[in-house]
């Protein structure tokens, strides 16, 4: 009975491509503050942006891309924003392994 309650999580990775207009830079500072909830949250691992590119990678722990676009049309600059997002079956990083023994 208790494995009917855990909830499956899946990472995924969105690659967002955005345009700015003169509105764009008044639209940052409450998306950042969502942003910084989602991470508080767990709901984010990571989020980047390339202003060389006009490129943003976000990853999600989501149970569906539905509930990963769920998130992301919240963003005050959704409306700015041409969507990709893709489950990840691999996701490994120095962040996920062990500290390295140091002998003394």
């Amino acid at each position: 009975m208790e494995n009917l309650n855990r909830i499956q999580l899946y990472k995924y990775q969105v690659t967002v491509n955005f345009y700015m207009d003169d509105e764009f830079l008044s639209f940052v500072p409450t998306h950042r503050v969502y942003i910084n909830s989602l991470i508080e949250k767990n709901i984010l691992d990571y989020y980047t942006v390339s202003m060389e590119s006009r490129k943003s990678w976000m990853i999600f722990n989501a149970t569906s891309k539905i509930e990963v676009g769920e998130y992301l049309i919240k963003s005050p600059l959704y409306n700015y924003w041409t969507v990709e997002i893709d489950e990840l079956f691999v996701y490994d990083g120095h962040s996920y392994r062990l500290p390295a023994i140091q002998l003394n």
